[in-house]
């Protein structure tokens, strides 16, 4: 296999020399695609963990170092940011050396970043804590990479399911993380730093552990064992685009990227990423200022990861059966839901809140899964990866762009407010699905 220098040689069973699949026959890729999402399912349950201390705590960190509520936006636009310098520096090694080299790279970033938190906050260092955010943001760029390499090798008809399943394994993590904010505020206290950098703590060795699952086990490469298939094949192959491999009956056949998809799908996810994370920075200094403590911050948080995450395989497969512009159209009629409960939840009332945390995830799981699978149906395997980390950057940014923006408008207005407003927002995603479905062939597309 060109590129993969780790790979054992093949032999003339459809298999290498250690027993695993050497990409060359279909029954030896469907061998090769199962064994890789076994191995992704395992980095995503460390993986999550690591995701959900920024998510829990970050807010409430800024606040405590920098002073003031204005600001207390700023860990997520900084851990998105670097998630979307991630997100590129991730897609293009992976376009170059494959899925392997990119995704471990990432999440040892994520590592040392999480780790510079940390001891940012032993020292009580701004300075610090400020670039040490941005590589923590790399974890996160690479939780949501993984996602593309569990559909490098399915079948078009598969590829919602095939996404799902690696994105439901980060629910495990994800959701148990956010419940250990106590035990590591108490880890970090006995080493002499802020309990609310225990789970930065967490997050590193988390995100360490994925980073040595991912090098050791995904191999052999399966976007390189793609490439491989498709050379053999001498056609785009079973891994190759959906143009080639229609996702549907009718669809048209091309060679080339399918534009409007590819625009659809990349504001889909920019929209579900903006309004969830919006949403999601302000609930936990909103549940303070009512007079919450952390422990039900931390279910809060839970309860909106695993709805964030958990929803996955029911998501993948109505993308496959349906259709992919369905599912993000309930996208973004969730979110509006989302928008407006979060807006009337009573302050002292967990459950509702929970409620509407729920729906923010639910909806942006419905547009991830949406608009991941109809990007990997539109662009050609051979600028697949790099493609797909170009538009992770855009979902980052818009992500910090929220993160930013969601402090300012509480600070100045509301929690309520912000709520509307996102809700609001979510029914963007409206006149470009509209636009996508005069511009495309299949109307259920």
């Amino acid at each position: 296999m060109s590129g993969d220098r780790s790979r054992p040689a093949a032999t003339t069973s459809g298999t290498t020399s250690d027993g695993t699949p050497d990409g060359t026959s279909d029954a030896a890729l469907a061998a090769l695609h199962r064994r890789t999402l076994r191995v992704l399912v395992g980095s995503q349950v460390l993986a999550g963990a690591g995701l959900a201390a920024g998510v829990t705590v970050g807010a409430l960190l800024a606040e405590d170092m920098l002073g003031t509520r204005g600001l207390a936006g700023l860990p997520a636009a900084l851990f998105t940011l670097g998630s979307a310098a991630a997100a590129v520096g991730v897609g293009r090694l992976s376009q170059r050396l494959g899925r392997r080299p990119g995704l471990t790279a990432g999440y040892a970033v994520g590592a040392v970043g999480g780790a510079l938190v940390v001891l940012a906050a032993a020292l009580d260092s701004v300075a610090l804590l400020l670039p040490a955010l941005l590589l923590y943001g790399s974890g996160t760029a690479t939780n949501l990479q993984a996602r593309y390499a569990g559909a490098d090798l399915a079948p078009a008809e598969r590829r919602g399911r095939a996404v799902s399943t690696v994105l439901v394994a980060t629910t495990l993590g994800a959701v148990v993380g956010p419940n250990l904010v106590g035990v590591m505020g108490q880890v970090a206290s006995a080493i002499g730093v802020r309990p609310l950098a225990g789970p930065f703590l967490l997050a590193s060795l988390a995100y360490a552990g994925a980073a040595v699952v991912v090098w050791t086990r995904l191999r052999p490469d399966p976007l390189l064992a793609a490439r491989a298939a498709a050379a053999t094949e001498g056609t785009a192959g079973p891994a190759g685009p959906a143009a080639a491999t229609p996702a549907h009956p009718g669809a048209p056949a091309s060679t080339g990227r399918d534009l409007p998809a590819l625009r659809l799908a990349a504001t889909a996810m920019v929209v579900t990423q903006l309004v969830m994370v919006a949403v999601m920075t302000m609930t936990p200094l909103h549940m303070r200022d009512h007079g919450h403590g952390l422990a039900a911050t931390g279910l809060v948080i839970s309860v909106h990861v695993a709805a964030m995450y958990l929803p996955s395989p029911v998501s993948g497969r109505l993308a496959d059966r349906y259709g992919r512009r369905p599912v993000v159209a309930a996208a973004g009629a969730v979110l509006l839901a989302a928008g407006v409960l979060a807006a009337l939840a009573p302050p002292d009332s967990v459950t509702v809140l929970a409620v509407a945390l729920a729906l923010l995830g639910l909806g942006w799981n419905l547009g991830l899964v949406g608009g991941t699978t109809m990007l990997t149906d539109a662009v050609p395997l051979a600028d697949r990866a790099r493609t797909q980390g170009d538009v992770d950057l855009g979902v980052a940014l818009a992500g910090a762009g929220a993160g930013i923006g969601s402090g300012v408008v509480v600070a100045f207005s509301s929690f309520a407010a912000l709520g509307l407003s996102g809700g609001l927002l979510a029914l963007a995603m409206v006149p470009a699905l509209l636009a996508g479905r005069r511009r495309v062939e299949d109307p259920v597309r």
